[in-house]
């Protein structure tokens, strides 16, 4: 379900950017932060998303979800491909518990698709874009620190790039 919101977005936004190449995403959790294979780019984000235990169903809003995306363009072939991955998070009253995927409202994952998109056509297109600074919608109050044991991209290191501003990977 969640691939079919995100491609489907994605080539929206692709062709709302009237970009004529044939582009497609998909999720890899294989894909490794600052290590993108020859040829790729990548753009790291931020986002908002709310998780759900899936031993107890609490449910727990993040505004700090990390999102990996290598993307790659095929200027010959007149294609390109972008992989996701989407940083996950476990429960903090759980013992035992699973890393739980996140789940993003669909306008947030617009947001992230437009942020993807402009950077696609600065890092593959050589385009100068504006820097798009669209918020995120929040869901709930959120209230507390960052929970950096509970969270994947905290536990590889990845939190502390972006928000220190060091590697915001433009």
């Amino acid at each position: 379900m969640a691939l079919e919101v995100w491609t489907k977005n994605f080539e929206d936004t692709i062709e709302e950017n009237e970009i004529e190449d044939s582009w497609s995403i998909v999720f890899d959790d294989t894909i490794v932060p600052d290590q993108p294979e020859g040829g790729w780019k990548q753009f790291i984000s931020g986002a908002f998303a709310r998780f759900m235990c899936s031993k107890c169903r609490r449910t727990w809003p993040s505004k700090r979800v990390m999102v990996v995306f290598h993307m790659r363009r095929w200027t010959e072939e007149k294609c390109g491909k972008v992989k996701v991955r989407r940083y996950r998070q476990k429960c903090k009253r759980c013992v035992e518990c699973n890393m739980e995927e996140p789940r993003f409202k669909q306008e947030n994952i617009v947001v992230l698709l437009e942020k993807l998109v402009a950077k696609i056509l600065v890092k593959c297109y050589n385009q100068q874009q504006d820097e798009k600074n669209i918020p995120f919608q929040l869901d709930g109050r959120i209230d507390g620190p960052h929970e950096a044991a509970h969270c994947e991209a905290c536990q590889q290191g990845i939190c502390r790039q972006v928000t220190t501003g060091s590697n915001q990977q433009d």
